[in-house]
């Protein structure tokens, strides 16, 4: 049975073997930002290594395509994230964040 040891960069010089990882977590809230974007579970290391790469990166580079929604959801959630910035910041450009919108939408919408 063949091994798949190809290594999987997890960001700032970090790499770990694609069979070795056994658990992704995407980073939220507070935590996430500057080079928090993922917990990496890692057979043989006793805590999460953080990532600054994104856990659907890292599932590309393991070779799980199939285990990844798809390009709207990045996008989607990449949205939501700079609403939330932007809010908080108290500078919300309604009209960049609408045609994003209207761009995501139109991209899952099914012609019959």
């Amino acid at each position: 049975m063949a091994s798949d040891t190809r290594m999987v960069a997890l960001g700032f010089g970090k790499f770990a073997r694609a069979d070795r990882i056994y658990a992704l977590e995407r980073i939220t809230g507070d935590e996430r930002g500057d080079g928090h974007r993922t917990r990496v579970w890692i057979e043989g290391v006793a805590e999460p290594l953080i990532a600054s790469r994104t856990e659907t990166t890292i599932l590309r580079d393991m070779g799980q395509d199939a285990a990844i929604a798809g390009p709207e959801l990045d996008e989607a959630l990449d949205l939501a994230e700079r609403l939330a910035a932007a809010a908080d910041a108290g500078r919300v450009d309604l009209s960049d964040l609408g045609r994003r919108a209207r761009r995501i939408l139109a991209s899952t919408t099914r012609s019959t």
